[in-house]
């Protein structure tokens, strides 16, 4: 007989495995929720701090920033779904194999059309403008876009394409990141900022660059991760939040052999074999994650969590903004005033105790924050109307 795992349980394995729930040992810090997570979304460079800060409750931004830039646990790169993330340096070269590397060759085929389309260059050009890029960025040891610009000056070789002419700088910086041979280090202003200075992995990374994986076996590595932690989830889940084709998904599933499980409403989840047995429940809980946190990014399907209120807290495009969650339930959302007040409003009714608990959690997020003000990249309805 297919084991029954309840929305009950999977609310109750999302509390523990993400970190939500129950004390926080004194030993963890900001690699420990990166792993929880699989991967911090860092697409709004805000949400990996606000995200560590909702598990740890109290990391200053120099211990998320010491963990990327001195001990460098942590690194920045593109992955899932060609977003950005910051995963656990070991981890890395699994996403690096699993998923940016095939974004890297999908997009260097679509830059040499355009190069060629546009009458600049063709893929030797473009291999020898990246060699070029490379020397700078070893050269200086850390550089930005403007000055590896003023180095290699073809970096400033515009194509015209039909949405507009378009400076060949970023996409090259792309691919040589895509490809894992320079990292995004420090970022050129604070810790809001989404801008960084490049470095040679090589010269990054402690013991050198990312070691190669063959993408097979990272494409297991990685669903292995994700079904620790997001357990069970649908097969349709895995394939959105990967970005792969279903027939990679499906491979991957059995070769981590994994157990399939009913899921109320009739769905197939899957979870790894060690791991149908019930968890227990959590004691009640509550949590401001920021706008696109990873549990709320976690899986495709997300009713059991979210309930009725993605129109108030997504935007058109699919993007969450900031939410309150209750034991394992989207309950509202959170937003800041120009005066730094974190403003709350709840979305359905819940006890006074978790009303109570919430108004806590937003005075102690208040604080952490000290009047700095965290505007998300992208606008949702709810945070939109707080914010005012």
């Amino acid at each position: 007989m297919t084991p029954h795992i309840s929305t009950d349980q999977r609310r109750a394995r999302l509390a523990w495995r993400h970190a939500l729930a129950g004390p926080v040992p004194p030993e963890r810090g900001p690699r420990d929720v990166a792993a929880d997570l699989v991967a911090l979304h860092a697409t709004d460079a805000a949400t990996v701090h606000l995200a560590v800060a909702a598990r740890l409750h109290a990391p200053l931004v120099e211990t998320v920033a010491e963990a990327l830039y001195e001990r460098r646990t942590l690194l920045r790169m593109l992955g899932m779904r060609r977003t950005m993330f910051v995963v656990p340096t070991g981890f890395a070269p699994v996403v690096q194999a699993a998923a940016t590397r095939a974004i890297a060759a999908d997009q260097r085929k679509r830059l040499v059309r355009q190069l060629t389309e546009s009458g600049v260059g063709d893929a030797d050009w473009l291999a020898d403008v990246e060699e070029a890029t490379y020397r700078a960025i070893a050269a200086r040891g850390s550089a930005t876009a403007a000055q590896l610009a003023a180095d290699e000056p073809r970096l400033r070789t515009a194509m015209v394409l039909p949405q507009g002419s378009q400076y060949v700088t970023s996409r090259v910086l792309f691919l040589l990141a895509a490809d894992g041979r320079i990292v995004r280090g420090r970022p050129v202003g604070s810790w809001l900022s989404s801008q960084y200075l490049w470095s040679t992995a090589d010269g990054w990374l402690p013991g050198g660059g990312l070691p190669a994986m063959e993408p097979a076996a990272a494409r297991t590595e990685l669903v292995r991760a994700w079904l620790a932690r997001n357990g069970p989830g649908t097969a349709a889940d895995l394939k959105w939040w990967t970005g792969w084709t279903l027939t990679q998904v499906k491979a991957a599933l059995a070769a981590v052999a994994a157990v399939p499980v009913t899921l109320d409403g009739g769905d197939t989840g899957y979870v790894l074999p060690d791991d149908v047995d019930p968890v227990a429940e959590p004691a009640p809980w509550v949590a401001l994650l920021p706008a696109l946190d990873p549990t709320v990014m976690g899986w495709r399907s997300r009713e059991w969590y979210l309930g009725p209120h993605a129109p108030a807290l997504f935007d058109r495009t699919g993007n969450p903004g900031p939410t309150v969650w209750a034991d394992g339930r989207v309950v509202g959302g959170w937003a800041q005033r120009p005066s730094g007040e974190v403003a709350v409003e709840l979305l359905e009714d819940v006890p006074a105790a978790v009303r109570r608990a919430v108004g806590a959690a937003a005075a102690e997020l208040e604080g952490w924050l000290d009047g700095v003000r965290v505007t998300p990249r992208f606008r949702t309805p709810l945070e939109r109307r707080l914010s005012a």
